[in-house]
């Protein structure tokens, strides 16, 4: 079934209603520009993209626009896109289930001469974005005038989205349940994926032909986003509306991604094969295969990776720092990333976020941030100490604005120092003065653990023997890996050990609770079961520990496990309740008593499929079923009522 005899005529989302206001409940609130408006006469197929439902030239075309009611969302509402609500996993009869299973919506920013930055385009038609995160859009989809980027550009930002908007739904929650922690679905951010064209165009008054377009979505698939752009931008800039209608008719299309899977992506005459991670992943596991599957037309083109950089071309002029960068981002330092370009800055942000996979970065970070930000004040206030960030930046302005935190990596275009890359110096922060400072990482910062030269060698070595630039980011990730490995290997198995016994679970008393993490007796357990074990690494690895407790990222570590470690013993208590006979318990026991028990099961058979509680096969029918059994032991007005309740 296609896609037009299966959804209502569709509409572009005229993105100018009410620039620069929203309403609620009577009261007017004032909002800043950028506007969002169309500029130029509407074309017949902005507002009516059916096929052969709709006769009539100008005239039937000038009635829509004047009937036409644009999109607007009242920020305070706490409303979402309607096909946010469905909790079908993906059902193709709902209008954009699938899409929305990729993205949140895809916007074309354009420059307006008299108001700067506006959205001209969102699609598709009935996604309700607040006019605070339209604003952040516009700024965060253009480079800033500093960056002096001509011709095509492609970046990335990440935006905090409204207060209000609706908790993610079922689908979502099963796609995070099994996803590695790394790629799951942002829940309170959206990510941007830019593609800028500037080019010079005498018919344009300013001189330059500046666009953007903007893949917005919840999912971290840097790679494969920015590949899609670099398939679908060019064609966009020539053939503008209808070719972004057919693009996203076409990723409606698409299966939903689910992790272990495989699957073949088809877009403009090319199929994308991509693999979806899984938590059960092996980490540096080796890469995907082509999967031979059906005789597909085209052949498929392989993506290796959907979220993975290429890590030595971000890190390649920071060889020697590295040890410094992963504790830093270990630690959920407040760090600022100084660019020359968006792409640069975006890239380096999110290297330096990725560096402790498979730990999950659970501080906020900005692969480009701009004084438009709303958070600009929030982040750049020098009352409190600063936020535990990390900020991708590429105005020279910032560097008087962030001169009391306590890490910058200001970098550069690449240079080379004969063969190999010349790399930065480790500077004061007294020296961060002027706007044309030099690159450099400018910290008091002391590592807690020595450099790793052997790799530092080995990475250089590579250079001048012309090792492949992919070779060297999977020597890089590999090192970071076990490194990040070693170091979290510990915690695991100290936090496995404050585990109840599993012969403690019983179907008479609740499940035991586990033993609250002691960082005493973690650090005792570190002379015989601490990272030397497996890292050549020396150093104060019981300092790093300490101070590694304090982060954002030990806490939203310990939260995650024990949230593992809760259903787990929830598990098992169900299955030693399934088989424990409850019918000769309730044989001697008062009616009370047993009507607590079914309304107490009940309760945890809710919870279990709630939470997608991981059980051996059965075990919740069975559950069930002895539930039933019992209300039909009792008399029929109490069997009334709990089959009511």
């Amino acid at each position: 079934m296609t896609s037009e005899s299966r959804c209502p005529p569709r509409r572009f989302a005229d993105a100018s209603a009410s620039p620069g206001r929203e309403e609620d409940a009577g009261v007017s609130v004032c909002v800043a520009v950028p506007r969002v408006v169309h500029r130029g006469s509407p074309s017949p197929s902005l507002f009516c993209i059916c096929t052969g439902s709709c006769d009539g030239g100008p005239e039937e075309d000038q009635r829509r626009s004047q009937s036409f009611e644009p999109v607007v969302m009242n920020p305070f509402d706490g409303s979402a896109s309607p096909r946010r609500e469905e909790t079908d996993g993906g059902d193709s009869r709902c209008p954009w289930s699938r899409f929305s299973s990729w993205l949140e919506c895809v916007c074309v920013v354009t420059f307006d001469l008299e108001i700067g930055q506006a959205i001209e385009l969102v699609y598709p038609p009935d996604v309700k974005l607040t006019e605070k995160e339209k604003t952040s859009i516009c700024y965060l989809s253009f480079p800033d005038s500093y960056s002096g980027c001509l011709g095509d550009t492609q970046f990335s930002f990440r935006l905090r989205q409204s207060v209000g908007r609706r908790a993610l739904k079922f689908r979502d929650d099963v796609y995070n349940q099994d996803a590695p922690v790394t790629l799951q679905r942002e829940v309170s951010h959206f990510f941007g994926y830019v593609y800028f064209r500037q080019v010079k165009d005498v018919s344009v008054k300013r001189g330059y032909f500046q666009k953007s377009l903007v893949l917005v979505s919840r999912l971290p698939y840097t790679h494969l986003f920015h590949s899609l752009l670099q398939i679908i931008a060019p064609e966009f800039f020539e053939k503008l509306e209808p070719c972004l209608e057919a693009v996203c008719n076409e990723i409606d299309q698409w299966p939903s991604p689910v992790p272990g899977l495989t699957l073949n992506l088809p877009v403009m005459g090319v199929v994308l094969q991509v693999r979806i991670p899984s938590k059960t992943d092996k980490p540096g596991g080796s890469p995907v295969k082509q999967v031979a599957k059906e005789n597909l037309l085209p052949a498929p083109t392989l993506l290796p990776t959907i979220h993975e950089l290429d890590l030595f071309k971000c890190f390649q002029s920071v060889l020697i720092h590295l040890q410094m960068l992963w504790e830093l981002v270990l630690l959920g330092e407040p760090v600022v990333v100084m660019a020359p370009s968006p792409t640069i800055s975006s890239e380096t942000v999110l290297a330096l976020v990725s560096s402790i996979n498979p730990l999950k970065f659970c501080c906020d970070f900005r692969p480009y941030f701009t004084i438009h930000d709303s958070e600009f004040r929030e982040y750049t206030t020098r009352t409190q100490a600063p936020p535990n960030v990390v900020l991708g930046v590429t105005n020279p302005f910032f560097i008087k604005t962030f001169q009391s935190w306590p890490h910058i990596i200001r970098m550069g275009e690449i240079r080379m120092a004969g063969d190999l890359p010349k790399q930065v110096k480790v500077k004061k922060l007294s020296k961060l003065k002027t706007l044309d400072t030099k690159p450099g990482i400018y910290t008091a910062y002391k590592t807690f653990l020595h450099k790793d030269k052997i790799l530092i060698k080995r990475l250089l070595k590579g250079i001048q023997r012309k090792r492949p630039s992919e070779v060297q980011s999977a020597i890089l990730r590999r090192h970071l890996l076990e490194l990040t490995q070693s170091f979290i290997i510990p915690l695991e198995r100290y936090m496995a050990s404050l585990m109840p016994l599993q012969r403690s679970v019983t179907p008479w008393k609740t499940p035991p609770q586990i033993r609250p993490f002691s960082q005493d007796e973690f650090m005792s357990t570190l002379d015989h079961t601490g990272p030397q074990l497996t890292s050549v690494l020396k150093g104060d690895w019981m300092g790093l520990y300490r101070k590694f407790f304090r982060s954002p990222n030990f806490d939203g570590w310990y939260r995650q496990r024990h949230k593992e470690m809760t259903q787990k013993l929830e598990s098992l208590h169900l299955e030693v309740i399934c088989d424990a006979d409850l019918l000769s318990w309730t044989k001697d026991k008062s009616e009370v008593e047993i009507v607590d028990l079914i309304l107490k099961l009940r309760e945890k058979l809710i919870k279990a499929r709630r939470q997608q509680l991981q059980v051996k096969d059965g075990v919740l029918d069975k559950l069930d079923t002895f539930i039933n059994s019992i209300i039909r032991s009792l008399p029929e007005d109490l069997q009334t009522v709990l089959n009511t309740h």
